[in-house]
Parts: structure tokens; sequence; C-alpha cells
């Protein structure tokens, strides 16, 4: 995995410059320094940095790739597009999005009746707002607020029963009403086109939404009775999230055009929208063989704009405007999880942990010296010679016959004589010592919650890439799994032969080694559990002056203990009484000592979850004793 495969997924955002790796903007600042920065203004523990002008970035490629799929077949229709909330909804996230899409006329999508709220408050007059998902009267209501504000929304049927209410709220808001406003209206399809992938089932005849296509004509007629077939303007379908093929959207898009052509010469004169939903998807890996996606941004924009061309000039209807939703390819890149490793857990394993006594059982001295005198030519012989050493040696220990002393011994001789072979192996690349790699891995452990920053891998095994911030002018050599800081065996990722990760051997007593997780600006946070009560990471918007320099803005701290436990309803001012009371009421200790453990409570009442690093416990201390 040359230079941790940035040139797979990096896009050209990142780039290793000597030891460190950098943004590739501006003033090109290294991950590691800006790390620094925000850790000696005292936030410490995991970091979530944002990078608004990769959302711009992001933006105005999707544009300007549309824009040139238009141009090279000369496609009448307009190209819009929504950003859908329910992908990241943190207020960083949404401020810069909007901030940075200003003149492309970009808008967002709601799935939820809090979404619309957001999407009510932030989108620009005009720019468009898509209404998703199952809505009750309320939400409906919300909609006819938003069009009679003056925003352009289109509400999305999902059933028959949603166009019922689409109808009766019509009539509470428009009878009596000067001028009468309502929002466009969409009707989602129910396609027989599934998807691919983990999200196949947002496709095909059993997808959780949508209309079949009887339920479609008798939406045509409800409408069409009740005067709003004007209001009738957009086809939308979606066949799932990162969608890695090309072919099942080609399919989707023919389904789709025929529909939309078909209402159209039905006698929906207002209908002049089909939106493709999101499902672009972005690549992941770190491996050339595991890419996720076999198709580029431009072969997406190409084959939406030909298709929906070439189904409209057959069919003899104009050629409808595009919406896409893309989230996933948005936000993902925008942010960077940084976290730094407490503890190399294997690293006992060296020669100076070695308790050889004046006389040790023969077998110990035979590693011993199999570990002194092992060279290319015998390494594989040597190797086995140290497997079967150690299994008697295990045994003998079982039966009573070896010490603890003499176990330690062998653990750590079998694990020294089991690197160096295969250092000295290492272009054999047989199975058998790929098996032996993933005995020795090296296990960091890392401080953050994969189950609040990194959901995704634990629920859907999805990897994302990881990069150390420095030292990448030197080879790793450790196969490494990363082991969050939770009370949970399933915040772990295990090292995997198919996909391996390696890290550099480091001395944590006297150096920090920061690991970072790129593209988790997608779903991530969202989605996030506090788990064991980890809160979300301290966060940073990392932005560029006019000189090209960086600025650490918007800086939002983790939660504190009792910031987490008053999320959960927990009545933190009765906790505080006990414990204030336990103290002060034990008989065992002094009221000098009484107040110097209620200074120490409190100061670390006001702390996160997160792990110190024995630095930060060191500067912690400190300013208790000042």
């Amino acid at each position: 995995m040359k230079n941790f495969g940035l040139s797979i997924w990096g896009d050209d955002n990142f780039v290793i410059d000597g030891e460190t790796i950098n943004i590739n903007y501006a003033s090109k600042p290294s991950l590691l320094q800006i790390t620094q920065d925000i850790r000696e203004k005292g936030y410490k523990g995991p970091l979530l940095l944002r990078f608004p002008h990769l959302i711009q970035k992001q933006i105005s490629t999707l544009f300007k790739t549309f824009e040139k799929a238009k141009k090279e077949f000369d496609y009448q229709g307009s190209f819009h597009a929504v950003f859908p909330l329910k992908v990241n909804q943190f207020p960083n996230f949404v401020h810069s999005l909007m901030e940075v899409s200003d003149g492309y006329n970009y808008g967002l999508e709601a799935g939820s009746k809090a979404e619309l709220i957001i999407a009510m408050a932030k989108t620009p007059i005009g720019a468009p707002i898509t209404v998703n998902g199952f809505k009750d009267k309320e939400m409906i209501s919300l909609c006819f607020i938003a069009a009679k504000m003056g925003h352009n929304i289109t509400v999305t049927i999902e059933g028959l029963g949603e166009l019922e209410t689409i109808i009766q709220v019509n009539k509470e808001f428009n009878d009596k009403a000067e001028n009468p406003i309502s929002p466009k209206i969409g009707v989602r399809i129910r396609l027989h086109s599934s998807g691919i992938g983990i999200w196949a089932k947002s496709g095909g005849y059993s997808s959780k939404f949508g209309l079949t296509s009887t339920e479609l004509l008798e939406a045509y007629e409800m409408l069409k009775a009740n005067t709003l077939l004007h209001k009738l303007w957009m086809i939308h379908f979606h066949i799932g999230s990162q969608m890695g093929d090309i072919a099942p959207l080609k399919k989707a898009l023919r389904e789709a055009g025929n529909i939309y052509t078909d209402l159209k010469k039905r006698g929906a004169n207002a209908l002049g929208a089909i939106n493709i939903g999101g499902g672009l998807a972005v690549e992941y890996s770190q491996h050339t063989h595991s890419q996720e996606r076999n198709y580029s941004l431009l072969e997406f924009a190409n084959d939406v704009v030909y298709l929906m061309q070439e189904i409209s000039k057959r069919k003899g209807v104009d050629e409808p405007d595009i919406f896409t939703e893309s989230g996933r390819y948005i936000a993902a890149s925008h942010s960077v999880l940084v976290a730094p490793v407490l503890e190399l857990f294997s690293q006992e394993y060296t020669e100076k942990g070695l308790r050889l006594k004046k006389k040790n059982p023969p077998l110990i001295e035979e590693l011993y010296d199999l570990y002194n005198n092992i060279k290319r030519k015998n390494a594989r012989e040597y190797l086995h010679d140290a497997l079967d050493h150690m299994e008697s040696l295990l045994t003998l220990f079982d039966l009573g016959y070896i010490d603890l002393e003499d176990r330690s011994n062998t653990e750590i001789l079998v694990n020294l004589i089991i690197k160096r072979s295969i250092a000295l192996l290492k272009n054999e690349g047989t199975d058998e010592l790929k098996k032996l790699q993933d005995r020795i891995q090296e296990k960091y452990l890392v401080n953050f919650s994969a189950f609040q920053s990194l959901p995704d891998f634990w629920g859907l095994a999805q990897h994302f890439p990881i990069v150390p911030l420095d030292k990448l002018d030197e080879k790793p050599s450790n196969p490494a799994s990363i082991w969050d800081i939770t009370c949970d065996s399933d915040g772990e990722i295990g090292f995997n032969r198919e996909l391996p990760l390696y890290l550099h051997d480091i001395d944590i007593s006297t150096e920090e080694y920061f690991i970072g997780f790129f593209l988790t600006g997608a779903y991530q946070e969202v989605l996030g559990m506090k788990h064991n009560l980890f809160t979300h990471p301290t966060e940073a918007v990392i932005s560029f002056d006019e000189d090209g320099n960086y600025v650490i803005d918007k800086l939002i701290e983790a939660q504190n203990l009792m910031d987490v436990l008053e999320d959960l309803e927990y009545d933190t001012n009765i906790i505080d009484k006990a414990l204030k009371y336990r103290i002060e009421e034990s008989e065992k200790i002094s009221l000098e000592e009484k107040r110097e453990l209620l200074g120490k409570l409190y100061l670390y009442l006001s702390e996160n979850s997160y792990l110190k690093t024995i630095q930060a416990i060191s500067e912690s201390n400190q300013g208790v004793q000042a």
C-alpha cells in the first residue's frame, strides 16, 4: 500500500510532503501542525477537522461536470442539486455548506420535520428544497408555509395517503386566500430496477418507498380531479447509497425516463423535472484491487444526460430538468478525524523484556540460540523450530514444570523470531508468512470511539482510509490493528491480510503519534452513538485567509461528563448534590482533604470522557496544584 493509497482515495485533496500529510490547498499546512495548534489551546482527545474548501470543491465539480455533459449533448434542460440533510445535520457543516454553495442555487433536502425547519431557515429563497420520506398533516402544512415564504419547495409523494393529505391541506391554506400558493408536487416511483450492494433494497418492487404503476395512475387521476395537476412537477427515484456500479443506474434511468414521458404525453403538462436521488459513490479504498467505484463523475453525468435526452426525443417531449440529491459525494471528504495513539500493546515483546535465568529450561536455551543465529538461509527452518518449541513449552507450563518467567521468555523469544523471519523472508509472500503476520500484529490503542465516530465501520463493515499524520518518510513495519477505548470487543479495526494496514513502531512514552481517519464527513456524525457515553469529538472548522494561511475557527469542545448525563435525562443537580454530600459526610478523611477532593472532582466533571495522554495528565495535575 504505497503512500497509504492516497492516489486512490485522496482526489488531490491531500499531499504527502516529507514526513507529514498536508492539505493540498493554499499554504499547504500539515494536519499535524493544525492538530498541535488545537491541542495547545487545551483541547485533548480526538479532534474532528472540517475543511469548507473541500465542500466547495465537490459542489463546483458536480455542477461543472453536469454543465460539461449538457454542452456535449446540447441538452436543453437545467441541472439542479440539493443536499440531503440526513447525511450530516451538524451546524458547523450546514453553515459551511450554505456559505460555500452561494452562487450555485444549491438547496437542501429534508426527510423529517426537524430537517425541514433547517431547510426553511437555511436555504436561500429561490433555491430548491425537496421533501422526501413519510409525512403527516403537520409536516405537509410546514411545506405549505415554506411555499408561502417564497421557497421553491417540492413535496414528494411517497404514498396515496400523503396525496390525500396534500389535497386536504391545500383546501385549508388556499380556499380563502387572495393569492393561493402551494408547493410543487413530486411523485416517487417504485422501480422494477433494483440497486446494488448493501443498499440494493432502495430500488425494486420491495422498496420501502414509492408508488407502483397502478398507484401512479391513481395519483394522476386524483391530482386531475382536484385541479392540482398543474402542480405535478417532478418524478423522483433512488436506487441506493454508495452505488459502486454504473449499470443499475442506466437501467433505472430508462425506466424512470419512460414513466416521465408517459405522464407528459398523458397530460401532465407542468411536469418538468426528474430527480435521480443520491447514490453517487465515494472511493474509500486504499488498495487498488478493492476499489469500490467503477465509473467517473463525468461518465455518471454523461449517462444521465444522454439517456434523458434520448428518451425525451424518442417520445417527443421536452427534456426534463435534472435534479440530484448526492450527499455522500458532497460531504464525505470535508472532514478528518484525528486521534492520538495511547499505547502499543505488543511492545513488551522486546529483547529487553527477557528475564533469562542463570539456568533456563533446555527448550528456552534453544529458542535463545535460534534468535541469535537466525539468517536468511535458515529462517524458515528456525521459524518452524521456534513454533514447535513454543507448543512444547506451553504444555510444560500447563503441567507445572516451568514457571511464569519461563513462559514470558518463551512468548518474547518466539515473537522476536517470527518478526525477524518475516523480515528476512518478506519477498516470498507465502500464505504461512501472511498468517504469521496476523499472529504478531501490533495493537494500537487509539483515543476515540468507533461507535461514535465510525459507526459505518461497526454496522456495515465500511472501511475508511487510515493514515498517520507524520513519519511518512519512513516505511511502516507493524501489521496494525486499531483498538478504540470503548469497553466493547467490536470497537476494533482488525488487521486484514486482504486489506493490510501497516503503521510505525513508536515509543509512546517519548513521542506522540496521531492517526487520521479520512472521508468521515458523510453519515458518521449523525449515526454516531454514545456507547459507553463517549460523545462527539471536539470539532474545528479550518479555513484559509487571503494570504493562504489557515485559520482555526468555530471550535466546539466535546461535551463534558455532566452534559452527557443530562442528555440522557439524568438530573445532574441531584447527581452533583449526591457526590458532594458523600464526600462531605465521609468520616475517614479530614476537612482539608475533603476540600481537595471536591476541587479534583469538579475539575474532572468539567472534562469529557476521552482519555488523557501522559503529557495531558501531567498538565492537568499542574493546573490542580496551581
